[in-house]
């Protein structure tokens, strides 16, 4: 049949299974958001293409789908940047469209004109600029194949208006084949069944699960193998919910915010299995001091982190899920039987020593670490968490139990402010079964606030648990511990009244001083089954412990 460009857009969503789209029209998009005026397709109108941009990767860490986002040419599109490099560093599927100039008009310095995929080409799986009308089913398909097949990411389709405008045979591929790309590489079980005789002569083996257990879909994998083996179980920032956190043989979250007794077990174990992590800094610290006396085994999909920053003893090459697999059916085919007890005690020695503590008898406001163990406490340890950045990011991370994949949505890899907002409305909007819950910070949450018109106009009941202490808190806490105190340029002294601020967008809000007041307040938002806002007042110089000096190793762990 012959369709318009724009029109071909809309279909080929169709084709994908997308549920909903988040972005903001403009000139250059003009005619595609026409053609979805026409269509039944959920939109989202965001108040910020950043916005747009979270919102689609937070729906597709919440669900494991593609998520989707338009915006127009120029600035539109600029705007994007941040939330695609989010996605990139995480791994995460989004397809992007943007607006273009007409082909005619491409590098004449137009109204609006910006060099989308030049920007765009470091911080992107791939992306296209459309030149022709019957290229753009095969784009679009390609684009979607390439964002989830393999180690995921963001794609970008930039479509020039006149493409847009222009009519064509619109076909759409059933399937597609990319020459050169092999997203899921074959694995060796030769190799793979190496791990089992290295788990033989072990003593004090430790797993590390990172982000690529959730995406691969192996969180169910992971825990057979643990039952198997018996082997403590560590999970980065990404991979936490890959494993659950109330079991005994988790030891929580390694590296620079990580539990004692994770980072102790790192630096005395004597084979270390990676399996969908990167290895990266603040995970590593002193990367000479990494894990000194252990065998190391990374299994990752992407060759290209096989032995990028540690010494590997054997790198396997493979879906996690995939490897997994092979591992437990070869020990039960085999009746393996794995004793690591000493170990074990050694552990809970360190847990029993050592566990994450605050005090919730200081009287200097409520106690962060208090209110994120009360979401958990209320939630069952089930609700979708979404930690911004700074200190509230990690306050999420260590006092919030994880027991379920996809739970916990944070930007680990590039660490953005104003992240957490606008995912937990792509995160809600995809998991509607879920009670969801932003822990922001207060200088994260006025990187996006403008959100707050979205989530009210869509009526989305996030639970918003604004952090509130004057401070972009977690820089403020490495001037207080590396600079004097020597606070430049970091309290937010100035901010709004945040209740007023939530009630003029007709968001209910609540305004929190003593810890006796936390449980009643996040209840009543929990259960209001509304947007809420609770702004909780906390210590101004209430620090994030334990923590790992830059560039020290992980057991020089100060607080």
């Amino acid at each position: 049949m012959k369709l318009t460009g724009a029109e071909m857009v809309i279909e080929a969503l169709k084709k994908e299974g997308v549920e909903i789209i988040f972005g903001i029209p403009g000139g250059a998009m003009i005619p595609v958001y026409d053609a979805l005026y026409k269509s039944d397709l959920k939109h989202i109108l965001t108040r910020h293409e950043q916005g747009a941009a979270h919102a689609a990767d937070g729906y597709a860490r919440a669900t494991g789908r593609v998520g989707v986002c338009f915006a127009t040419s120029g600035p539109g599109a600029t705007n994007l940047v941040t939330g695609l490099a989010t996605a990139y560093m995480d791994s995460v599927p989004v397809v992007a469209f943007t607006g273009q100039v007409p082909t005619t008009l491409i590098g004449t310095d137009a109204f609006q004109e910006t060099d989308a995929t030049g920007i765009t080409m470091p911080i992107t799986k791939y992306n296209f600029l459309v030149k022709d009308i019957k290229d753009l089913p095969r784009i679009i398909k390609e684009a979607f194949y390439i964002a989830r097949s393999g180690r995921p990411g963001p794609v970008l389709i930039d479509l020039p208006k006149d493409i847009q405008n222009a009519e064509g045979e619109f076909y759409y591929p059933e399937s597609i084949s990319i020459e050169g790309y092999e997203p899921d590489p074959p694995v060796s079980k030769r190799e793979v069944t190496k791990v089992i005789e290295l788990l033989k002569e072990a003593k004090k083996p430790i797993v590390i699960a990172g982000g690529g257990i959730i995406t691969s879909g192996a969180s169910e994998n992971l825990r057979e193998f643990i039952r198997l083996t018996k082997v403590p179980v560590i999970t980065t920032l990404m991979g936490l919910g890959s494993y659950p956190e109330t079991d005994e043989l988790s030891l929580g979250m390694l590296g620079m915010h990580g539990t004692r007794y994770a980072n102790y077990a790192v630096s005395e174990c004597d084979l270390l299995i990676g399996i969908g992590m990167r290895f990266d800094d603040r995970v590593t610290g002193k990367i000479e001091k990494f894990a000194p006396h252990a065998k190391i085994v990374h299994i990752d999909l992407d060759r290209a982190e096989i032995g990028k920053l540690v010494n590997t003893f054997l790198g396997i090459v493979g879906d996690a899920k995939r490897v997994l697999d092979i591992l437990n059916d070869e020990i039960k085919t085999k009746d393996i039987v794995f004793d690591f007890s000493g170990w074990h005690e050694t552990l809970r020695n360190w847990k029993s020593k050592h566990p994450l503590k605050y005090d919730l008898n200081d009287d200097e406001g409520v106690k962060p670490q208090y209110i994120v163990e009360v979401v958990g406490k209320l939630t069952n340890h089930k609700a979708i968490v979404i930690g911004e950045v700074g200190q509230s990011q990690m306050w999420a991370a260590q006092f919030y139990k994880y027991t379920e994949p996809r739970t916990h949505l944070s930007s680990g890899g590039l660490g953005t402010m104003g992240y957490g907002l606008p995912a937990a409305i792509g995160a809600k909007l995809g998991r509607p079964d879920k009670i969801v819950v932003d822990i922001s910070g207060d200088g994260s949450f006025q990187m996006n606030l403008q959100e707050l018109a979205t989530i009210s106009y869509n009526k989305v009941p996030i639970v918003i648990a604004l952090i509130n202490n004057e401070y972009l808190g977690m820089v403020r806490q490495w001037q207080e511990l590396f600079y004097d105190k020597r606070y430049s340029h970091t309290s937010l002294s100035g901010n709004p009244d945040f209740v007023k601020l939530a009630e003029a967008y007709g968001i209910p809000a609540k305004r929190v001083t003593k810890n006796e007041e936390v449980e009643a307040a996040l209840k009543e938002a929990i259960e209001s089954n509304t947007p809420y806002l609770i702004d909780f007042i906390v210590k101004k110089e209430e620090n994030v412990f334990p923590m790992v000096p830059a560039g020290a190793p992980l057991e020089e762990m100060i607080g």
